[in-house]
């Protein structure tokens, strides 16, 4: 069992998004689920109260518990990418639904919640000691909203 888990506060879309999130992501499965039971308030009775599931060997659970909280930029979840091809993946799968892109390799999802989808290439780039090139990496990146390591590697060419 982690130590640390992040818990995540939904209204009423914690079963929604916990399906959604563990067919996004290759290495996932549900290990939990709990419903309130008969007679709770406001009619949830039977509705999932919380689960626990696991994305890539990061564990989290999940609360639906009304829409006193909600997600912001604070706090994100951040997920290294080897290839352009699994950028392009949790890109498109994370704004699919009426998810928003940002800038920099940032989104938020369909329920509001905040990633970052960064290539292992950018960190490379960037902490080179070529301070131009990693400049102009830093400038390139600055441009775009989904990173695009093609362009990246341009950018630090020259």
């Amino acid at each position: 069992m982690q130590k640390i888990t992040p818990f995540l506060w939904f209204d009423n879309q914690a079963e929604e998004a916990m399906k959604f999130y563990t067919s996004v992501f290759p290495h996932s499965r549900v290990k939990e689920e709990r419903r309130y039971p008969p007679g709770a308030p406001h009619d949830m009775g039977g509705r999932l109260m919380s689960c626990t599931f696991e994305l890539e060997g990061q564990e989290f659970i999940a609360l639906n518990a009304g829409p006193a909280f909600r997600f912001n930029e604070a706090i994100s979840f951040f997920v290294r990418c080897e290839t352009q091809e699994e950028v392009d993946h949790y890109w498109s799968a994370l704004t699919a639904g009426g998810g928003q892109e940002s800038q920099c390799g940032w989104l938020k999802d369909q329920y509001g919640l905040s990633w970052q989808i960064v290539p292992n290439a950018l960190g490379e780039l960037m902490g080179s000691s070529d301070s131009a090139a990693a400049a102009r990496v830093m400038q390139a990146m600055l441009q775009m909203k989904k990173i695009d390591i093609a362009q990246l590697r341009a950018a630090y060419a020259g």
